[in-house]
């Protein structure tokens, strides 16, 4: 007696554990995908009732493991007859129990295979985004069409239709259909979207086909942002509003990863000895900041939404922390003057960087300077440096890891730009004078003479005259003739000194150097 009770216990625990495992959704499809899926199910006479039974059964194994509702997966059912039915929208049926009900209450329509028409329907009624019940707008949309293949009519112009407005279709036949015709409606990649199989082994195709779905509609519910050298931001789409339960996240560089844990936040230790680190967040939240992060390494996000009152599967996801930029990354130069340039570096990074030392020297071989800056500083002016030079500048930052980090660029100072200090004219008889000037600072290249006529600008003379030259005499000068010199620098032409020559003369000579 003792042994035939263990010997119905444990056949009991052994159905038990088959049930269970017959409703555990496959891995990854909880909770996965966002989208509208439309299934155009051929129940014409040609298709008999037990293959129609077959069809509806396919459907309800192949649809039960998705999530239901606004923010996941919706369906339709609109089955091809003489006269079309769509048997239930988008916004029919939110629940699993709801949805295996419909079909399960479906009854074929007979007649004859108008699927031209049910695709008009379709598009017009249920995938066009719009009205109340119809496909949501921004999100994908999908027809999957099951058909035995019996004179399904010129479906290839609606179904073309169709893709144009971004609808993936999908095709499974039963029967021995146009393959050709078949194979122009499907979506690409064919290989995936455009099943044959027998009525009765479509349990064959059933992950196939929720997988080609799942690629369509997945939704992008996990994603980070704001990446830095040691941080980043996890966001996702929030699952548990209105629910009790928790968010843990845990994140560990690839390819090491942990399990188990404890709660709150901090760092634990897998079985394998590799550290992950672990944060819980409430129900209403969707993000988490990761911190501690190594520079340009690889790390693994794994968000686990927690809640007594549903079940959801797991979401991860990748990303890589930005390779590490020591300062000084970039230095530049900007106010050059005469005897002074401003140097500047970045990136600042006074948490790492004690201080940073500039050093500066004439090219080719002048004396070497240098100077500290705080590590609160990006920039600093250097003084007293000689005009119209090139010095070699060098920045280098001082880590408190003990690193140090140079970078090196050239700068110039402007050239001295000295003005003429004096312009003299002195009347010699009634047709001359004699030009004298001063100048501030020597080292000019010349100088630029040029007189004009005050009656005709036809008048008119210039010349060049040495850097020795501070005077010259002009000769055959008309009256009131204005006269200027100019300083001529080793890159341009500068501003000069002009005055008028006050005499009485009838010549009409140009004047000419003496």
């Amino acid at each position: 007696m003792e042994s035939h009770l263990c010997f119905t216990w444990m056949l009991l625990c052994l159905l038990l554990r088959s049930m269970a495992a017959q409703n555990t959704p496959p891995e990854g499809v909880l909770n996965c995908c966002e989208g509208d899926v439309l299934f155009l199910l051929d129940s014409s006479g040609s298709v008999s009732s037990y293959e129609h039974s077959r069809m509806l059964t396919f459907l309800s194994e192949l649809l039960r493991p998705f999530s239901l509702g606004e923010d996941q997966v919706r369906v339709g059912l609109l089955q091809v007859g003489t006269q079309p039915r769509l048997e239930f929208g988008f916004d029919s049926h939110s629940t699993q129990s709801g949805l295996q009900g419909a079909l399960k209450n479906t009854k074929p329509l007979r007649g004859d295979t108008n699927t031209v028409e049910a695709l008009r329907m379709a598009k017009e009624r249920v995938l066009r985004p719009g009205a109340p019940g119809r496909a949501r707008a921004g999100l994908p949309r999908v027809l999957v069409w099951l058909t035995d293949g019996v004179k399904p009519g010129d479906v290839v112009g609606p179904m073309a239709e169709l893709q144009e407005e971004g609808v993936a279709v999908l095709v499974v036949s039963t029967g021995h259909g146009n393959y050709l015709v078949l194979r122009q409606v499907a979506s690409p990649p064919v290989e995936n979207h455009l099943y044959f199989v027998d009525i009765d082994d479509l349990s064959i195709i059933t992950d196939d086909l929720r997988d080609a779905i799942i690629e369509i509609i997945r939704a992008e519910r996990i994603t980070v942002r704001d990446v830095s050298t040691n941080s980043a931001t996890l966001q996702w789409r929030p699952v548990l509003s209105g629910l009790t339960g928790q968010y843990e996240v845990r994140f560990a560089p690839v390819p090491t990863g942990g399990a188990g844990g404890g709660g709150g936040t901090g760092t634990s230790q897998s079985t394998s000895g590799s550290q992950y680190q672990r944060l819980i967040r409430g129900p209403d939240s969707n993000t988490a900041q990761l911190t501690g992060l190594k520079p340009d390494t690889t790390y693994t996000a794994t968000l686990t939404p927690e809640s007594n009152e549903q079940s959801f599967n797991a979401l991860s996801v990748s990303f890589t922390t930005k390779p590490e930029v020591m300062s000084p990354a970039t230095v530049m130069v900007s106010e050059s003057g005469e005897t002074s340039v401003r140097v500047s570096w970045g990136p600042l990074q006074p948490e790492t960087v004690t201080s940073y030392y500039v050093e500066y020297s004439a090219l080719p071989r002048g004396k070497l300077h240098a100077t500290t800056v705080s590590r609160t500083q990006n920039s600093t002016l250097l003084r007293g440096l000689q005009p119209d030079t090139t010095y070699l500048v060098t920045v280098s930052a001082r880590h408190a890891s003990g690193k140090e980090k140079a970078m090196s660029v050239k700068a110039c100072t402007q050239e001295v730009t000295p003005a003429l200090a004096d312009l003299q004219l002195t009347t010699v008889g009634s047709d001359s004078v004699q030009v004298d000037w001063k100048v501030s600072v020597p080292g000019l290249r010349g100088y630029w003479l040029t007189w004009e006529g005050e009656q005709s600008s036809d008048q008119h003379s210039s010349f060049y005259l040495p850097p020795d030259s501070l005077s010259t005499r002009l000769t055959n000068l008309p009256p009131s003739a204005r006269v200027c010199v100019s300083p001529i620098y080793r890159t341009a032409r500068g501003e000069g000194l002009c005055c008028t020559a006050e005499f009485h003369s009838n010549a009409l000579a140009y004047g000419y150097q003496s």
